[in-house]
């Protein structure tokens, strides 16, 4: 008896003796620094996050992720992303090229995942899609020229009577779109005018108001973007149906959009921050382009300019916001 009580002890002093020898399971870290306030981006983290679950991760249990947010202070965003390559992460996820572009700045070393890039081979973050060549991958928003046409047929279908539309763009993003955004409205009987973004949002409205402008058609571009409630805002104000590519500026109150579901690219770039943290490269992930595409109207901004919704759009919508 007493033998078999000591083989027992020794056995259960050995295993215990393992488990504790054990190695803890690394738990990854990845950071989300961003020039936006947390509230703006609340819905992009949650559709990240929710990625990292499909992945089989557990955000706060085996994986930590860490969103730093200048709330808006663009001045103070480059030291922010300074704090964050200090911390070493294993990987930063990043979102519009505002963002990605002082990342890649400040670190040739670590992985960066980029959610929402555009025109990313332009721009200098990869050296081609299939091939990025370095520490940057993930997906752009861009959906080729094509999309100008559908965004227009929609437009005309939400407000029939529109005649002059005023391009509101951001250079150097659009510039592959210009001829075949013009040919698409012109299909429809629609003259149109270039106006660059002037960085002040009032002042671009009412130089299109002044060229008798009757609607705003808003091409993608970071500042635009970072600025889609003052557009919202301003399109209201003077009573201008604006069309964009992104949902968020129809939920600021903007009248209709057509193009990618960002929450499910940031959704997607989970699989990249997975497949890098497996031992991949970022350098060998290609870049992906949107597979989702939704047309968003804004019912509220319809009623407040006197349009009424066709039963045959309201078919083909993807959200309606009230």
């Amino acid at each position: 008896m007493r033998r078999r009580a000591f083989l027992g002890f020794a056995a259960a002093l050995v295993s215990s003796s393992t488990l504790y020898a054990q190695p803890r399971a690394r738990i990854h870290r990845v950071v989300l620094p961003s020039i936006a306030s947390r509230k703006s981006t609340e819905h992009l983290v949650a559709a990240f996050e929710q990625g990292l679950r499909d992945h089989g991760y557990v955000p706060g249990k085996d994986i930590v992720f860490d969103v730093r947010s200048a709330e808006g202070r663009a001045e103070q965003f480059a030291e922010l992303v300074h704090q964050v390559v200090q911390s070493k992460p294993d990987v930063i996820l990043t979102g519009i090229n505002a963002s990605t572009s002082v990342v890649k700045a400040a670190t040739q070393s670590i992985p960066i995942v980029f959610a929402i890039g555009t025109e990313v081979v332009a721009s200098g973050f990869v050296h081609s899609l299939p091939a990025p060549g370095g520490n940057l991958t993930g997906l752009t928003w861009d959906v080729g020229p094509e999309i100008a046409e559908k965004r227009f047929e929609f437009f005309r279908e939400v407000a029939p009577k529109i005649s002059r539309v005023a391009i509101l763009w951001e250079p150097p993003y659009g510039e592959q779109y210009k001829i075949p955004t013009e040919k698409a409205a012109s299909v429809l009987g629609l003259s149109t005018f270039w106006r660059e973004f002037s960085g002040d949002v009032e002042r671009d409205f009412v130089e299109m108001m002044r060229q008798r402008a009757d609607a705003v058609y808003v091409h993608h571009g970071t500042h635009l973007f970072a600025r889609r409630s003052e557009l919202a805002a301003m399109a209201t104000r003077y009573r201008l149906p604006t069309a964009c590519g992104s949902a968020e500026v129809v939920d600021a109150g903007a009248l209709m959009s057509y193009g990618p579901n960002l929450a499910d690219l940031f959704r997607r770039a989970a699989a990249y921050v997975d497949k890098i943290l497996k031992g991949a490269k970022p350098a060998e992930l290609p870049v992906e382009r949107p597979t989702r595409l939704e047309l968003v109207v804004n019912r509220g901004a319809a009623t407040a300019l006197g349009l009424r919704l066709p039963q045959s759009l309201l078919l083909r919508v993807d959200r309606l916001v009230d």
